[in-house]
């Protein structure tokens, strides 16, 4: 079955579990019920809160309905015939949603049975086509999206022209909540998120700490090679700069409020000013305030544009580990994957036309060897451009095509799959995203390169050319990592918390099989930590067996485990639960040096899964 044959299947389910619920429940209340990419949902109105005892009942409900065979009948109706229908059924939501089809466009019911919804199509002909159903979850859903707006019970389904197809996705399922990183990250104590700081806000416990900072070094490296500078800018800066980027009023609604100067705020007090209208003036520009950055760029601008720049000395690239702020809606917020601030491997490339493609290049290669160090060997490449009938995008028509003919070039050079996807660039530029697929399937978008002719033309940037004229430079945003947050939150998943011994938090735990051994295991921990190896030593008193399942749990890629006859003999005897060459036993000597090989050379777990 096709793309558009599973959306047509898994849109005939939900009007199906609608009106299970409206059978069961049949005070409820029906907002809508889209298809998604991987199943369906809908949204209800109901004082009784769903249960997974509900979910089970409604499920053999739906199951009824499907062998019940029902047709489903498209009717088109005027407007005031919908409304009344939806009036005298109680359903409210339905009436404000058919306020929202356009004048000119037509309104149709479509009936199953004795359900009837507000829905423009398509469907299946016959109930008995959705052959493999599962309901999922419930979880809580503002209305319209709007946190303002009252909270609806929002079941979740999938479907399948299959029951194998159905079962080999929720046996998907099953792995991915085995590999989630909120479980996993709570688990090997890798990270926090704390009611207290603040919803969305990341607290690195020390075991994550070490992971991001082995990539950051592992990036950094990259960086020297390919010339980029390190740089740093605050966190906190003036609205005004955000108001010259563009930033504020394109994204204001994804901003935090901006925040009033002290002399402002004073001002607005002895004026018994409200809040609303101080934040007004600041939006409006008649009070210059600050703003919790949502972007570096704006920074990295200033920092360019403190010199006069000769065209000698581009390319131009600064680099920042750069921590941002959005506002996400609360109901979007999801372990790492999605916060309110992060931190991105932030670059800026400022460069002459003519090194445009070359520069470009430098950013998908480096985004190659990122993914293939990880072992992420799926991926592919979307190209993001502008929709030219939106008036979002700022610039040039010109700039646009030159744009968006130099990533296409790239992208062709890569030699891996790229779509084209128009309303997708920034909203002053085109770009490429990364969309790479998981050792379970699922696919997640990570790096980006943006080209953009936009913002030296807002903020006036030059280079002295040789001609001795002022010209206009060219600025590549790229982020290889996207957020060191998301980042980490997928190689968690990817690896199953099983990292390769180059980036685990704890490389060797040294087991000792009984008290008598404990002074050789920690002069053996010495040596390791001599070595550069983060290393601990088990000297507990429990037995063997306890320890090894201990360093299981804990995710331990290698054990070296030391009994009378290593102590004797100098020797650990080892056990690596990722690399299969590294086992047996070895003298120190040889088992530090093919430790340190392993690091070094950041070598994967054997078939780049967990054991």
């Amino acid at each position: 079955m096709d793309e558009i044959d599973l959306i047509t299947l898994r849109h005939s389910a939900a009007h199906i579990l609608a009106a299970a619920v409206t059978r069961l429940f049949p005070e409820a209340k029906l907002d809508v019920g889209p298809p998604t990419e991987n199943g369906f949902y809908y949204d209800f109105d109901l004082e009784h809160k769903f249960t997974q005892e509900d979910l089970a009942a409604i499920e053999r409900e739906m199951e009824k309905i499907i062998g019940e065979n029902q047709e489903f009948i498209r009717r088109e109706v005027t407007r005031d015939e919908a409304k009344k229908f939806f009036e005298d059924r109680g359903q409210v939501y339905k009436i404000e949603r058919l306020n929202d089809i356009p004048t000119d466009e037509k309104v149709t019911l479509y009936i199953n049975g004795e359900f009837t919804d507000l829905c423009r199509g398509e469907h299946v002909r016959y109930s008995k086509q959705v052959k493999a159903i599962k309901l999922l979850s419930v979880a809580g859903a503002y209305y319209r999206g709007n946190e303002k707006n009252k909270q609806m019970q929002r079941i979740y389904g999938t479907a399948f022209p299959s029951k194998a197809e159905l079962d080999s996705y929720l046996a998907q399922l099953e792995e991915a909540k085995k590999r989630d990183h909120r479980r996993l990250g709570k688990e090997l104590k890798l990270f926090l998120i704390d009611d207290e700081v603040g919803p969305g806000m990341v607290l690195w416990l020390p075991k994550g700490m070490i992971i991001r900072n082995e990539l950051q070094n592992f990036i950094l490296g990259a960086l020297m090679k390919q010339g980029y500078q390190q740089v740093f800018t605050p966190h906190i800066a003036k609205l005004g700069l955000f108001r010259t980027s563009g930033h504020f009023p394109y994204y204001k609604e994804s901003q935090f409020p901006p925040l009033p100067d002290r002399e402002t705020l004073d001002g607005s007090i002895a004026e018994n000013k409200s809040a609303r209208e101080l934040f007004s003036e600041l939006e409006m520009g008649v009070k210059d305030g600050f703003l919790l950055k949502p972007m570096n760029c704006p920074g990295h601008v200033r920092i360019y544009s403190s010199e006069q720049r000769s065209y000698r000395e581009l390319p131009i690239r600064l680099a920042e580990f750069g921590t941002v702020y959005r506002w996400e809606q609360s109901g979007e917020l999801s372990g790492m994957t999605r916060v309110r601030g992060f931190t991105q491997d932030d670059a800026h490339i400022f460069c002459r036309p003519d090194q445009l493609n070359d520069e470009i290049d430098g950013c998908l290669q480096l985004v190659r060897l990122i993914f293939s160090t990880l072992g992420i060997t799926e991926f592919r490449v979307r190209i993001g451009l502008r929709d030219k009938s939106s008036d979002k995008y700022i610039g040039s028509d010109s700039n646009w095509l030159v744009s968006e003919e130099a990533l296409r070039k790239a992208a062709k050079n890569l030699a891996v799959p790229f779509e084209e996807k128009e309303g997708e660039a920034a909203f002053y530029g085109p770009k490429i995203d990364f969309v790479v697929k998981d050792v379970i399937g699922r696919e997640w978008q990570l790096g980006t390169v943006q080209v953009d002719y936009n913002l030296p033309e807002r903020f006036d940037m030059s280079y002295i050319g040789e001609d001795n004229q002022k010209h206009r430079p060219v600025m590549i945003h790229r982020a290889p990592f996207g957020s060191l947050e998301r980042f980490v939150g997928l190689l968690i998943e990817h690896f199953g918390g099983d990292f390769p011994t180059w980036l685990a938090p704890e490389q060797v735990r040294i087991l000792t099989l009984n008290d008598r051994m404990n002074d050789f295991g920690h002069s053996l921990q010495s040596k390791l930590r001599d070595s550069g190896i983060r290393c601990s030593v088990d000297d507990h008193s429990e037995k063997f067996g306890a320890k090894i399942r201990c360093a299981e749990l804990d995710r331990i890629p290698n054990m070296f485990i030391v009994g009378e006859k290593e102590v004797q003999s100098d020797s650990v005897s080892v056990r690596s639960r990722i690399n299969s060459g590294f086992d047996g036993t070895m003298t120190i000597r040889e088992a530090i040096s093919f430790l340190r090989k392993l690091i070094d050379s950041k070598a994967l777990p054997d078939g780049n899964r967990q054991p």
